[in-house]
């Protein structure tokens, strides 16, 4: 999969026949190696492309030519299908690029994008940063997202301005303000309900994927780069004609996620209607937030500051003297109503709340399980939340095949339950003594405030991806709720769990917290100073 980037059918398209690129000799010895695989591994299966990709590459090497992007992008398209990081990813995405700038220079802008989706196709494909337990761009991003940001491509793309600065928030009539995501509204319940109830405050929703008839628009990556490259394009004017009513009418426009809907409300000049847009975490590592003109965001919003910090890193619009203002708001949530007595037995239930992702890493709770069990047989670990999609990439499967063998294990033995999904968090959350956070990546993790706020002790894995950007966990929660290992993590159930007593004192404490710092009237209070200013914030 790759996050929405679709080339578009072109003379320069690298999808071309292999045969094509080569002269004499190397055709025939290529020829000769196709004959060879169809022994090796059914035509059409996913092996028969890895190992045609990787041949090719092979030969390609052993044969001296020039590093070609289309062998590159080939040989790192079989690694990806396989479920392995390209070793030469750099080299695939920097040759695509390159191939970019030569388009654009000619005055190709339909080519030019056709490159840089492919270049994007391959930097944030799945595998590299969501199927796996580590992120190059986590890592090191200046140094993973220097084959794009060194594009003369790509700085057309991030030069985009506004002609006017956002005016001032009207004065003798509501502000007007639209909400605008394209189908994912989960954050934003309590946002809708809020404003739609305040008595100076008009509000618009706006969900670009429920427009049958436009939401394709809000799917095709390739013609956004050929719009902002060439500066007009029947894309881009279909996309004018879709947003211009929203924009004359609103006085600021709220686009929660930094994807698509971002793209395209800064593909088109916003007037002298404000912008903010929110960055939750996946957005990062996608394409996106790279295509977005930052120049014409006036507030840009992040829940929690690791995001912040790594967003800056990975973004030098977010360094220029055009970037857009940054805040941290928490994810809006009201907390009160988890605060429910929990049964004695409680307290020997860990609970995970979501294992669908990688990137939660439930063999790592799996391990803590363990540890536990080999002290005291008492410890349980309940997990909430759907399946795992087997399918969305080999590296996916691999891991979730083997946490698959590992719960099983437990299973038999008692020590481990699947609840599946649930409409009433609360109430799962009542049997359950210790909430963990195992996840290598979260921005803010609900579910674990949502656990604490319920008066179960949090342990909370120091987010891998995070260690060097703003702290990560141990910048956002206290530092007994934090541990390094597995090992930490037992210690420290052992210990809060030592007596029921002790116990039901460190969920207190946990949920006093919670509530006091993250509960909704607080939130509340950072959106309409950020939204609408605090001189009307009396909704």
């Amino acid at each position: 999969m790759s996050y929405g980037i679709r080339a578009e059918p072109h003379r320069d398209d690298p999808t071309r026949k292999e045969n094509d690129m080569l002269t004499p000799a190397p055709r025939r010895a290529w020829v000769a190696t196709k004959r060879r695989l169809r022994t090796v591994a059914p035509p059409g299966t996913a092996r028969h492309r890895a190992g045609t990709a990787v041949r090719r590459y092979a030969l390609h090497l052993a044969s001296g030519w020039r590093a070609d992007a289309r062998l590159l992008l080939a040989a790192a398209g079989a690694d990806l299908a396989a479920g392995q990081l390209p070793r030469r990813l750099p080299e695939a995405v920097r040759a695509a690029t390159e191939r970019a700038d030569t388009r654009l220079r000619g005055g190709d802008a339909p080519g030019a994008a056709v490159w840089l989706a492919r270049a994007g196709s391959m930097a944030f494909h799945r595998v590299v940063h969501f199927d796996r337990l580590s992120s190059p761009l986590a890592e090191s991003p200046t140094e993973f997202l220097a084959p794009l940001h060194d594009s003369d491509a790509v700085r057309v793309l991030n030069a985009r301005a506004r002609r006017e600065p956002a005016a001032p928030a009207p004065s003798g009539r509501p502000l007007r303000l639209l909400i605008a995501t394209r189908g994912n509204a989960n954050f934003l319940s309590e946002i809708r309900r809020h404003y739609e109830a305040h008595g100076r405050v008009d509000v618009r929703y706006l969900d670009l994927a429920a427009d049958p008839a436009r939401a394709h628009l809000t799917r095709d990556s390739t013609r956004m780069i050929a719009h902002i490259l060439a500066g007009d394009s029947a894309y881009g004017r279909a996309v004018e004609d879709w947003l211009r009513p929203h924009l004359d009418w609103a006085d600021t426009v709220f686009v929660d996620w930094c994807a698509a809907p971002a793209v395209m409300f800064t593909m088109i000049d916003p007037g002298p209607t404000r912008i903010v847009v929110r960055l939750h975490s996946f957005e990062l590592f996608t394409i996106w937030p790279q295509l977005v003109g930052f120049a014409r965001v006036d507030d840009l919003v992040f829940v929690s500051e690791h995001m912040r910090s790594l967003a800056v890193a990975a973004l030098p619009q977010l360094s220029a003297a055009t970037a857009p203002r940054t805040c941290v708001i928490p994810n809006a949530m009201r907390l009160r109503g988890f605060a429910r007595p929990k049964p004695p037995e409680a307290r020997f239930t860990l609970g995970l709340v979501g294992y669908d992702a990688v990137a939660k890493d439930a063999r790592w709770a799996v391990e803590v399980l363990r540890l536990l069990r080999s002290r005291d047989d008492r410890y349980r670990l309940r997990i909430v939340g759907g399946a795992p999609d087997l399918g969305l990439s080999a590296a996916a499967r691999a891991y979730h095949q083997r946490l698959g063998h590992d719960l099983v294990e437990l299973e038999r033995q008692g020590a481990v339950s699947r609840t599946g999904r649930t409409e009433d968090v609360p109430a799962a959350l009542t049997g359950i003594g210790v909430i963990v956070s195992s996840s290598v990546r979260e921005s803010f993790h609900c579910a674990l405030v949502e656990g604490a706020a319920s008066g179960a002790v949090p342990v909370v894995r120091d987010w891998p991806f995070f260690a060097g950007h703003g702290g990560g966990a141990r910048a956002l929660f206290p530092s007994d709720w934090v541990v390094n290992s597995p090992a930490e993590a037992a210690e420290l159930i052992i210990e809060q769990t030592a007596t029921e007593e002790r116990w039901r004192r460190a969920g207190a404490a946990a949920s006093s917290h919670a509530i006091a710092t993250w509960d909704w009237p607080v939130t509340r209070s950072l959106l309409d100073d950020l939204l609408i200013g605090a001189a009307t914030a009396d909704g």
